[in-house]
């Protein structure tokens, strides 16, 4: 078999670039896929009970990007959407990412009133601030409340999530869900956010859904590598199995998910609750309200249990974003260098921990200067 481009894996990175190439360039295109859907991680799909559920846990598009947002919009519309998440905190429900909305619940208001009033003079109304940047802090009231925050919110969440202690990971880990000195309850701040009214899997149907794209599922690229003929591959998975680990294997985490369907109309107030103290889970996800499905007499939730990657028996969710785990990596990039006509891009080849809208922006970034090759 021959084609123009072989691409390995056929979640956004995969999809985005083989769209592209096939409608512009008029390439004919093969994607391999281990499992045995598209979508990658955002693929989602309706329940016994009819509610669309994320299978790889909640996937919320938001994005400051014009140009990722008007490409995606021409295989979806749009059901606006702002994402709220709290986190169970003594006992209490927060918003969050923590906020001046937050202090109010779990401080008297006498001390949310200084605290308040020094968190702006310091930083500014509509600041956000990292935790790790707030614990350095010698204003013994900002001090308390960084010890009171990374105590409650982060240091244990970080934990069970990374397996790892908040100040042993790269800061751009750490600076995602920073303190927002405003009242916006939101968990994104993005000009953009919004949730494919049809889901993610229909909006990557409608990308693939072209003459020139052929698609493998549950196929491993191992098992058809000396089988295929192709003038440039893009190999969207981990960065270490293409080298048979020659430098050692990248760490990732994983996660499990329990998945629950309810006779209720709804669980929680909020999609998202975060249990940062308690509990071998970090989160519970009810998907009705990231979908709108409210009018349904059941509802589905997900508990979220981070668990180690083992290789060839869960999933690598999440690169671990260290000094010397990117030192390993950068071990890979040097081997990949020496390839002609194949590409790495996206999470696992890049060993970058990409939002859904940086996947995207990466690929049609990657295709810009395929163009002139291809």
């Amino acid at each position: 078999m021959k084609v123009d481009c072989l691409i390995v894996g056929a979640g956004f990175t995969g999809a985005v670039l083989a769209e592209r190439i096939a409608s512009q360039l008029d390439k004919s295109i093969l994607i391999v896929e281990r499992r045995n859907h598209i979508a990658g991680n955002a693929f989602d799909e309706f329940d016994a009970n009819g509610v669309l559920v994320h299978r790889y846990g909640p996937h919320i598009f938001h994005t400051n990007s014009n140009k990722v947002w008007t490409y995606l919009s021409k295989f979806t519309e749009w059901r606006p959407y702002y994402h709220r998440v709290c986190a169970i905190v003594e006992g209490k429900s927060i918003p969050l990412p923590f906020s001046l909305a937050s202090l109010r619940v779990v401080f008297s208001q006498q001390l949310a009133d200084r605290l308040e009033s020094k968190l702006i003079a310091h930083y500014g109304y509509g600041s956000k601030i990292p935790i790790l940047k707030l614990v350095e802090e010698t204003d013994q009231d900002l001090n308390f409340l960084a010890n009171f925050i990374y105590t409650n919110v982060f240091e244990k969440y970080t934990l069970k999530q990374w397996g790892v202690k908040p100040e042993e990971l790269s800061p751009s880990v750490t600076s995602r869900v920073p303190v927002l000195i405003s009242y916006d309850e939101r968990y994104f701040q993005d000009t953009y956010q919004a949730i494919p009214r049809e889901g993610y899997s229909s909006l990557f149907r409608k990308m693939l859904c072209h003459p020139k794209i052929h698609i493998l599922l549950q196929t491993d690229f191992l098992d058809i590598q000396d089988s295929v003929k192709f003038d440039h591959l893009i190999y969207t998975g981990p960065i270490d199995r293409f080298f048979d680990y020659i430098h050692g294997e990248l760490p990732y985490r994983s996660l499990r998910f329990e998945f629950v369907s309810l006779p209720l109309s709804q669980y929680q107030c909020v999609a998202q609750v975060n249990y940062p103290n308690e509990y071998e889970y970090t989160r519970v996800t009810e998907f009705k309200h990231i979908t709108g499905q409210e009018y349904l007499p059941h509802t589905t939730i997900a508990y979220e249990y981070p668990v180690p990657y083992i290789r060839d028996f869960n999933e690598p969710y999440y690169p671990i974003p260290k000094d010397e785990n990117e030192t390993i990596y950068q071990k890979y990039v040097n081997e990949a260098s020496k390839l002609k006509h194949i590409s790495f891009v996206g999470r696992l080849a890049d060993y970058r921990y990409y939002n859904m809208d940086q996947a995207v922006a990466r690929a049609l970034k990657l295709f810009e200067d395929l163009a002139k090759k291809l």
